[in-house]
């Protein structure tokens, strides 16, 4: 795990550079956190969890330096960068469709298994560590006022949310989801998790509400703005230009939101992920065709 460096955008924005880190996104931060925490029984029985991808390569990456075997349930619509991912640090892929997925997770799949599962984003422990990126940035940048996060389950905004507020409490915190998949927006409107089919290439983003998450969030989150879906191709390219910074899609949620924010205050944007297929990174710069 890293910490990661604080890239200046302009004037006022910077970028929280999470794409570096080992495995390509944040989730490193909770699985770490996690891990370290369990019982000698538990790590002996190897690790699981269920994921779009950057999890699963987190908990894979995490068993292979903590010598442990490791298992995981995956989306088989998942890309193949991230599938790989998994493969890279030894662990083995179970395959299931998205609504396969969402069904094993509501119905408690893992109690069945014989490995120790670490829930991707509603686990407390996972969320204190996501945390850390909240701890880091008001070291480096002590007077930011605003900090821009992608939401998909809600860990990694409900971990840094939690951090900002109890720290500086008067700083905004600003979620971001893509139309092709407001699941959080949605069902904090609904007062009740939904479950949306999800039309977006920000795959990172499209796990299941949680009800807890989704209090949290009511609590602590500012505000939640909606990018359009069609924004995100060229914003990859955009920031992969501009700032030499390659984001997946839900890793560029929060700087394609930045035209829809007042500008002026200090703001900070986290880049969750870079997890990106070369092909649609070419794509997303007009390489070839």
């Amino acid at each position: 795990m890293l910490l990661t460096p604080l890239l200046p955008l302009d004037g006022t924005t910077h970028l929280k550079l999470e794409c570096l880190q080992p495995t390509g996104s944040f989730k490193v931060r909770g699985f770490f956190a996690r891990a370290l925490l369990l019982g000698d029984e538990e790590r002996a029985r190897g690790l699981m969890t269920v994921s779009a991808g950057n999890a699963a390569a987190a908990c894979s990456y995490v068993a292979h330096r903590l010598g442990l075997r490791c298992r995981v349930v995956m989306y088989e619509e998942a890309p193949e960068a991230k599938k790989e991912n998994v493969r890279r640090w030894g662990a083995t892929p179970v395959f299931l469709s998205h609504a396969g997925v969402h069904a094993w997770l509501h119905e408690r799949g893992w109690e069945e298994e014989p490995e120790t599962f670490i829930h991707p984003f509603a686990d407390p422990e996972v969320m204190a560590g996501h945390g850390g990126i909240a701890l880091e940035l008001l070291r480096q940048l002590p007077g930011v006022e605003r900090v821009v996060v992608p939401i998909g389950g809600g860990g990694l905004i409900g971990g840094v949310a939690s951090a900002l507020k109890a720290l500086r409490p008067a700083v905004r915190v600003i979620g971001v989801q893509s139309d092709g998949y407001p699941s959080m927006r949605d069902s904090l409107a609904a007062g009740a998790p939904l479950d949306l089919e999800p039309r977006t290439i920000a795959d990172g983003t499209t796990a299941p509400v949680d009800g807890a998450n989704l209090a949290l969030l009511r609590e602590l989150v500012d505000e939640i703005v909606i990018v359009p879906e069609g924004r995100l191709r060229a914003k990859i390219g955009e920031l992969a230009d501009r700032a030499k910074v390659v984001a997946e899609g839900a890793g560029v949620l929060g700087f394609a939101a930045l035209e829809q924010l007042e500008p002026g205050p200090p703001t900070v944007v986290v880049v969750s992920g870079g997890n990106l297929a070369p092909a649609l990174l070419a794509e997303c710069l007009g390489v070839g065709g």
